[in-house]
């Protein structure tokens, strides 16, 4: 049976008749990045146009952190996919925002954010990008382009990516073939999309990659992985799979947050949430065995 994240990752709202359209759902991100100072970027790229959000001051910073967003309204049933991935609630956007620590920019992933209406460009945009290829070489090289033209624009040499929920496999994989990532850090994220649809009884990713099979050339980055206790889009468990395929001096940090679930309450908790984060690096390097539990 073909049943995807959306069971899973949107609010119960998604499968409502009154499921707000795509330009009411831009027009609220669009607001949202607003009350910051925020305001879009469109980024051309080999393929369909990415999008980003950007502070509207100038910001010039040696090491620029990225927010990639997670999957977005890819299915509107169990059967039927949406007709445009544009997320419901911009979790990555809200989270980039809360970021206080350095420069920092949302990416959107591939197709989310643009209007199908009226973008000709959009209207191109494969819904295989959104569906079975969200984690493929190109989706992986389209959110590269789209970085490489955000750090020019900051004026940045490095990277800290920080990806949730399904852009943590895009950050990984972008991490697993670049040589400007500092750091990895990733919320409730889909580390090993194999187990995952595995797990939930899904169809294969075909044309996707998974982050798991990819550790070998992640080995040395520093990485700290924040999991809810209370997740059962993502479980835990995956996370805690995907480190443990690292050799045991180098396995990346994992973190329980308690009573945490897919959703709530990472917005509310960042600051203190990336307070640890950067304590785990500066003492441990991120590796997994420097950990504790912590509510």
């Amino acid at each position: 049976m073909r049943t995807t994240l959306l069971l899973c990752l949107l609010p119960l709202l998604a499968a409502c008749a009154g499921l707000p359209p795509p330009d009411a759902r831009r027009q609220a991100a669009l607001d949202l990045a607003a009350t910051q100072g925020w305001l879009p970027l469109r980024l051309m790229t080999a393929g369909p146009p990415m999008v980003a959000f950007v502070p509207a001051a100038a910001v010039r910073a040696d090491t620029l952190t990225v927010f990639i967003e997670g999957d977005g309204l890819a299915w509107l049933t169990p059967t039927r996919a949406s007709p445009d991935p544009t997320p419901l609630d911009p979790l990555g956007l809200r989270l980039a925002l809360a970021h206080r620590a350095g420069p920092a920019v949302y990416l959107a992933r591939p197709c989310q954010f643009l209007s199908a209406e009226r973008d000709v460009a959009a209207a191109a945009c494969p819904a295989p990008l959104w569906l079975d290829k969200r984690f493929s070489e190109q989706a992986v090289a389209l959110s590269g382009d789209a970085i490489d033209q955000l750090k020019q624009r900051i004026g940045a040499r490095r990277l800290t990516l920080v990806g949730y929920s399904g852009g943590a496999a895009i950050a990984a994989l972008l991490a697993a073939r670049r040589d400007d990532v500092d750091l990895l850090v990733t919320i409730a994220g889909n580390l090993d999309t194999e187990a995952w649809t595995r797990h939930h009884r899904l169809s294969p990713l075909a044309g996707s990659l998974n982050p798991s099979d990819h550790v070998a050339r992640l080995t040395d980055l520093r990485q700290v992985h924040l999991v809810g206790s209370h997740d059962d889009t993502i479980h835990p468990r995956f996370a805690h799979a995907y480190a443990a395929r690292f050799p045991p001096a180098q396995r990346p940090a994992v973190v329980d947050i308690d009573d945490a679930d897919h959703r709530c309450c990472w917005v509310q908790r960042w600051p203190a949430l990336w307070q640890q984060v950067t304590t785990t690096v500066e003492k441990g390097g991120g590796h997994s065995s420097t950990l504790q539990r912590r509510r």
